[in-house]
């Protein structure tokens, strides 16, 4: 049977702008997604896809980020598809889960990829994640939980993040991008 949530994942990949970072390319996405059925499962030793949402204010100025517990950094908000190849609602599940927000709206396009490694801990082998990230609006009340997963959450601004040394590259990255898309 044709997964066709597989089948529009490969279909977006295909259609993701080309950079000039081959490590977080669609080809290097799409070559993973090839490799094995498993790549949507955490087990699957060498690496697994993860769905992140650059959550956004309803104005569109300001980003909901994680303090992450396990990482200790700052961090758009997502999670581990554990088996769910859609991965746009795995991005949507895991900023409800994690923010607490209800009224969420999903954009299906691909707004991000980026390839990272994790590190090794207690139990679990170092392997990579593939993350693809979607633009996720809040739509109601912008009053967040914290959850489990989270030292703490922030409403932060999104252009001053574009120039920031101390924020996470991909971070920076999708500030820009999404600076870049509001203008158009």
């Amino acid at each position: 049977m044709l997964d066709t949530s597989i089948e529009h994942l490969r279909a977006a990949l295909q259609r993701f702008p080309a950079g000039d970072d081959v490590a977080n390319s669609a080809a290097t996405f799409l070559a993973f997604l090839e490799s094995s059925s498993e790549v949507f499962h955490r087990h699957h030793g060498p690496g697994h896809f993860t769905g992140s949402a650059w959550l956004v204010s309803a104005d569109g100025e300001r980003v909901l980020l994680t303090h992450h517990r396990k990482l200790d950094r700052w961090l758009q908000l997502g999670g581990h598809a554990d088996g769910d190849s859609n991965l746009s609602a795995v991005a949507l599940r895991e900023a409800q889960e994690e923010s607490g927000l209800a009224d969420l709206q999903v954009d299906p396009r691909i707004f991000d990829i980026d390839r990272h490694w994790i590190p090794a801990r207690a139990h679990e082998p170092g392997h990579w994640h593939f993350d693809v990230r979607y633009v996720v609006r809040a739509t109601g009340s912008e009053r967040f939980a914290v959850g489990d997963e989270s030292l703490a959450l922030a409403w932060v601004p999104i252009a001053p993040l574009v120039g920031d040394p101390a924020i996470e590259p991909s971070l920076r990255r999708m500030a820009r991008r999404w600076l870049a898309q509001e203008r158009r």
